[in-house]
């Protein structure tokens, strides 16, 4: 169960309507995602803050699939997001809904609506309607269409339902007023017609409420209290109140919308219909791609529903929208995994070290800890022959270099001292191994283990090294101004993915299951990706072990 979150605006209008009296059976918000795709952060907000609310007063949350467009809906998409609000942490236990569901009822609110001169049949297209509607400067103009008798519009949206006319021929239209200063209520399109068949309900309907329609309407028929949505949606407000007025649902009891700021990070694409783009464009390898955004990506990289939980709780709840760093959210996704990642030793760019001086047919088992603070610890075989970093040696290094260069010493990490004795080239001049000696007596606990030595570096024994393939994830985007002003493709990074095949991991990971987190020492988190096998083992980095955000946070 995700923690309680604490008060925000949002809350504190919920306060003033029960201070008034008002929802005296209680408070139930909705969280109302449409089945076009997957769900990407910015949507995490809004369950947290959808199931937050309603765990904060002892209320309840819906989970309602707004599938009134099944041009773009799946049930794929209805699956992946009852996955992503449950591992979230979150459940809508017997109250999952469909828009879909109440379609009978929506054409009867627009039977009603027309019976009371609030909305008729136009024959104007899309684009004489868009003509029609004016701008924010000029009032729009009736359409010629606009007068005609209730009888008629009762015939006329009878005959769309029994699917008489083509795609587009007619639609219904709220009336309300084309002067209006703001243009949503400019005699908007409550219904069309699309000879598509549903997810759902199949061929059974060839007209489609649209979205400014159902969702009041479903609001108030499952008796939602806060209408919680994102800030695009406050002129949209007018309409959702006009609505429900017109059709007589009591303003003490009937839904009241509120708005707040969407989520926007720096350096993550926030549009479901760009990620929907790098999905179809093969830019990605699907909606799950570890560089995505989506919470199926972030999960598959390695991120925790904990760390997202933090992350929303932490930017809270704005009237107003702004740009988070995306390092505030790898800060809280560092934060966890250090909490409860285990620590193991991978290589990844593995020079091998022959260790001269240690005897050939010697292994033995040396204790490395799981986690800092704990008594948990797991065995690492050490032999003759191991493998260190490459970066972790240099021939002509700099003065500061405290890591293993040419007569020079450095710890292995619950290990021994070492001492690079001899570098061996190949033909071209490649350094392809090490000669070291080590000192028997410098392991935890023997007579020259308090030897000072400024490096300590990681290490894996040759023999039983597992190879692995390693992910390396760098943001999407190079250019943000360029992705949201300019050619969104242009600005992808190029190098986003780096993948590297001749790894090297400790044995003790040979069994972790997909999704499990280590620590690889010196290097970052990483995760077992859903790809790894017990023989072709993969990991995803998570995020690196620097944490920009916490210093700037402190120095702030």
């Amino acid at each position: 169960m995700a923690e309680l979150m604490a008060s925000n605006f949002v809350h504190n209008a919920i306060d003033e309507d029960l201070k008034e009296g008002k929802y005296t059976e209680g408070i139930h918000t909705r969280f109302p995602p449409e089945p076009n795709g997957y769900l990407h952060i910015g949507h995490a907000k809004s369950i947290c803050l959808n199931f937050g609310t309603a765990q904060k007063y002892n209320g309840l949350c819906n989970l309602r699939f707004d599938d009134t467009n099944p041009v773009k809906e799946d049930v794929e998409y209805v699956d992946s997001i009852q996955e992503d609000v449950k591992w979230l942490g979150f459940t809508w236990k017997d109250r999952k809904y469909y828009a879909s569901d109440y379609f009978g009822k929506l054409y009867d609110y627009a039977i009603e609506l027309i019976k009371r001169g609030k909305a008729y049949v136009d024959d104007l297209t899309a684009d004489e309607i868009r003509q029609y509607r004016g701008n924010l400067t000029e009032p729009g103009k009736e359409s010629p269409y606009r007068n005609r008798s209730v009888e008629e519009n009762l015939d006329l949206f009878t005959r769309m339902k029994n699917g008489e006319f083509a795609d587009g021929e007619k639609v219904l239209r709220a009336k309300i007023d084309m002067a209006s200063p703001n243009i949503t209520m400019r005699d908007p399109v409550i219904y069309r017609i699309a000879h598509i068949t549903h997810h759902r309900t199949g061929d059974t309907w060839c007209i489609y409420p649209m979205y400014d329609f159902a969702h009041p309407l479903s609001d108030a028929i499952e008796g939602i209290t806060h209408s919680i949505c994102t800030l695009e949606f406050e002129d949209h407000r007018p309409l959702y109140d006009w609505l429900l007025d017109s059709l007589g649902f009591d303003v003490n009891t009937r839904p009241r919308q509120i708005e707040f700021a969407r989520l926007n990070i720096t350096k993550m694409v926030m549009s479901k219909r760009k990620l929907r783009q790098l999905v179809e464009g093969g830019y990605v390898s699907g909606w799950d791609d570890p560089r995505m955004p989506t919470i199926s990506g972030l999960r598959r990289r390695g991120y925790t529903a904990a760390a997202i939980r933090d992350f929303c709780e932490r930017i809270g709840v704005a009237k107003a929208n702004s740009l988070v760093d995306v390092a505030m959210l790898e800060h809280c996704v560092r934060e966890d995994l250090n909490a409860h990642a285990n620590r193991i030793m991978a290589v990844l760019d593995p020079i091998k070290v022959v260790i001269t001086n240690y005897p050939e047919d010697k292994t033995e088992m040396l204790a490395c800890e799981n986690l800092p603070n704990t008594d948990a610890k797991h065995y690492m075989p050490f032999s003759r022959e191991i493998y260190i970093e490459r970066e972790d040696f240099m021939e002509e290094a700099p003065k500061k270099f405290f890591r293993l260069k040419p007569e020079g010493e450095v710890r292995l990490k619950n290990a021994y001292i070492i001492k690079c004795e001899e570098v061996i080239k190949d033909e071209q001049g490649n350094i392809v191994e090490l000669h070291c000696s080590y000192d028997p007596d410098s392991k935890t606990g023997g007579k020259t283990a308090g030897r000072k030595i400024k490096g300590t570096i990681h290490w894996v024994n040759a023999s039983t090294a597992l190879d692995a393939q390693v992910r390396l994830y760098d943001y999407l985007l190079n250019d943000e101004e360029g992705a949201v002003n300019g050619d969104f493709i242009a600005s992808l990074n190029p190098n986003s993915l780096v993948v590297l095949d001749n790894c090297k991991v400790e044995p003790s990971v040979k069994w972790a299951a997909p999704g499990t987190k280590f620590q690889f020492l010196r290097q970052g988190y990483f995760c077992v990706d859903k790809d790894s096998t017990m023989d072709n083992l993969v990991f995803n980095r998570v995020v690196g072990l620097r944490d920009t955000w916490s210093k700037v946070a402190k120095k702030g």
